[in-house]
């Protein structure tokens, strides 16, 4: 009997613990029998920018009008020729059916690139007269929203090829122990990408930083030095530019070219003297900049330190060179991000420029040549090659604007892609419009009317 009465007995001594055991039950079958929460709604499509949306014919026309060959010093269209053979050299020696280009609204091949230059460079002897053609014979892919269009040159730096006291400051060759890999072999996550590197004691290392190589000798005495010049700050910009041109002793010139990085951190100077309060962002020009290192000696080796990215050259009779391995060509040669826009493709351009007091066009509207690339061109942006000498300086450093770009596709060029749906993997049309009734099929004859800079 008194099993029977034992449970009763230790409950009513623990009322309270009694009751929070119902509750506890009653609460497990409330929710037992709950039905679960819905999932909470997927997150909004990510809409990949930019968007090649075409130009109706009308819209390119009125923009086609507006191009001047002059604004970006050239005397006819015709002289385009050379810098389009080099693209298409370039095209044309990659698979025909490879994909060059692919984001919203435009897919290309290679081949579609090749014959929108074959039709360019058959278009350039009637342009002068006719600029409607561009219209017409072409669909205008926009690159939205505007797009920053900075500039590069190619410097001028007074330079010895011996050792010379009045030359202190050594330009280096690509280092033997300076090890690349192409990580894109090891997994198909990391294609494109390439590893810099050396092998130390311990396995492999970073290669050496600015600050190792030009303040604490890492280079020093292994028979790596091209050529010696006579300033430290001069010789950084020339690293950002990529190319560059020596002035020997005897009046001489030789070309200096990129020959490899060291895949270190890129911070450009410009913008670490500006977040540490030296100057501000309308003040950080380039002449701003390089006066600033130049006039603060003691701060020298703390602001270039900061970039830890180093670029090493290789001598030259001719030059620039594009990533394309072809020779760039003032005014007209962009670098690109190619993930945007493929290499060798060719842009309409509308831009402000800056004007130095001994005058020059305020616009450039024109055609563009995708021909190279850099570091610090990523995204919507292109670098606008301007040559050399001082005007090409004073507009690459003071260029930062933004500007109008599009894709040019020639009609031949999307018709000899494969309809949407044609075929699984296979390239969809671009989207452009048609030879139409508005455009006539024909040259418009007030086509010639330009807006003149």
């Amino acid at each position: 009997m008194s099993e029977h009465f034992a449970a009763p007995t230790r409950c009513a001594a623990r009322p309270l613990h009694c009751l929070a055991g119902l509750l506890l039950c009653a609460l497990a079958l409330a929710f037992g029998c709950a039905k679960p929460a819905p999932p909470p709604p997927p997150p909004p499509p990510v809409v990949e920018k930019p968007r090649y949306e075409p130009l109706t014919v009308d819209q390119a026309l009125g923009r086609a009008r507006q191009m001047d060959p002059s604004s970006q010093g050239l005397k006819s269209w015709r002289d385009l020729a050379p810098g389009l053979k080099a693209s298409l050299s370039y095209v044309s020696g990659k698979p025909a059916g490879g994909v060059a280009v692919e984001r919203p609204g435009l897919k290309l091949t290679w081949e579609a690139l090749r014959l929108t230059i074959e039709d360019l460079l058959a278009a350039l002897p009637f342009l002068d007269k006719d600029p409607a053609l561009l219209a017409q014979v072409f669909a205008w892919h926009p690159l939205e929203p505007d797009t920053l269009v900075t500039g590069y040159y190619e410097p001028f730096l007074e330079a010895s090829l011996i050792p010379d006291p009045a030359y202190p400051y050594p330009i280096y060759g690509h280092p033997p122990d300076l090890l690349t890999v192409d990580l894109g072999e090891f997994h198909p996550r990391w294609r494109g990408q390439k590893l810099h590197y050396r092998v130390g004691k311990n396995g492999i290392k970073p290669y050496h930083a600015r600050e190792d190589i030009d303040f604490k000798g890492a280079l020093e005495g292994r028979g790596v030095e091209l050529a010696w010049v006579k300033d430290r700050v001069e010789l950084y910009f020339l690293q950002i530019q990529g190319s560059g041109r020596l002035i020997l002793p005897d009046g001489s010139i030789k070309h200096v070219l990129y020959a490899e990085k060291n895949g270190r951190e890129l911070a450009m100077l410009g913008r670490t003297i500006i977040n540490r309060g030296h100057l501000t962002r309308d003040e950080a020009s380039a002449p701003r900049i390089k006066h600033f290192v130049q006039q603060n000696q003691h701060l020298s080796q703390e602001l270039l330190s900061a970039d830890k990215s180093y670029v090493f050259f290789r001598l030259a009779d001719n030059g620039p060179y594009g990533s394309m391995g072809k020779l760039l060509t003032p005014m007209s040669s962009i670098a690109v991000d190619r993930r945007l826009v493929p290499l060798g493709a060719a842009l309409a351009m509308t831009v402000p420029l800056p004007t130095p007091k001994s005058g020059g066009p305020g616009r450039l509207s024109g055609l563009m040549l995708a021909q190279d690339t850099g570091g610090a061109i990523v995204g919507n942006h292109v670098d606008l090659f301007c040559g050399s000498g001082p005007y090409a300086e004073f507009v690459s450093g003071r260029m930062k604007n933004p500007g109008q770009l599009h894709i040019l596709v020639s009609r031949r060029a999307i018709a000899s892609l494969p309809a949407a749906g044609d075929a699984p993997g296979e390239l969809p049309t671009v989207r452009g419009e048609q030879m139409n009734g508005q455009a006539g099929g024909q040259p418009n004859g007030n086509s010639n009317a330009k807006n003149s800079q």
